[in-house]
């Protein structure tokens, strides 16, 4: 097994089944006073670059105050609309038992997420997900606007090399960060990139879900 497993969010561990789009728009209003008319591209992207992105769609102007405030707004959104979250969402199937089996087994795991954290942390609890995580290891919207910046900073706060590590996520932009960082990348088919297009991306295993525990477990070990 490896020293460290680190996990992407939406749609690896967990989906929100729409409400996420809402609970951005709510967050969006509240900061800049605008009805959210269009919303960047989400899948991959962080929430400084996708902040950014849709501002410009909106003629506004990016700055970094403006992601600060959007953030501690994003946060408390999803912590007053927790209880709608659990109901309206879910984790993926065998999400649950592949984290409690690598926690039995001893291997530090926590997150690498475009989200961030205060929102992270909700979700995460939300679904019985949390108790397995280092969440004070993991990377976060806050710390940068690509993949490979935030794999990087949880290697970091783990103190661990990116050889000994392995990373979970769903899209191309997950099994690039991998690539340019040197960590061994597990992608899953449960976002909306095919089995073949993350193949493709390089990735060094691919699965089409958590589902079958086994099956995931010996492509993380």
């Amino acid at each position: 097994m490896p020293e460290l497993v680190l996990w992407d969010v939406d749609h690896t561990l967990m989906a929100t089944r729409g409400l996420g789009r809402e609970l951005w728009a709510q967050a969006f209003h509240e900061v800049t006073g605008l009805e959210m008319r269009e919303q960047a591209s989400v899948t991959g992207s962080t929430e400084r670059v996708i902040l950014r992105e849709t501002a410009r769609l909106h003629d506004l102007p990016y700055s970094d105050e403006l992601f600060e405030s959007f953030a501690a707004a994003l946060g408390s959104v999803h912590v007053r609309r927790a209880a709608e979250l659990r109901e309206r969402g879910h984790a993926l199937p065998g999400a649950a038992a592949v984290l409690a089996h690598l926690a039995d087994q001893g291997v530090r795991q926590t997150v690498v997420t475009g989200n961030v954290r205060a929102a992270a942390e909700v979700k995460l609890a939300v679904f019985g997900l949390d108790s397995y995580l280092r969440l004070e290891d993991g990377a976060y919207g806050e710390d940068g606007e690509e993949r490979p910046e935030l794999l990087r900073a949880a290697l970091a706060r783990s103190a661990t090399r990116p050889d000994k590590a392995v990373f979970l996520g769903d899209t191309p932009a997950d099994v690039e960060g991998g690539l340019g960082t040197g960590v061994r990348v597990v992608a899953v088919a449960t976002g909306r990139t095919t089995v073949d297009e993350l193949r493709h991306a390089g990735a060094d295993a691919v699965l089409e879900g958590l589902a079958d525990a086994e099956k995931a477990l010996a492509a993380i070990a």
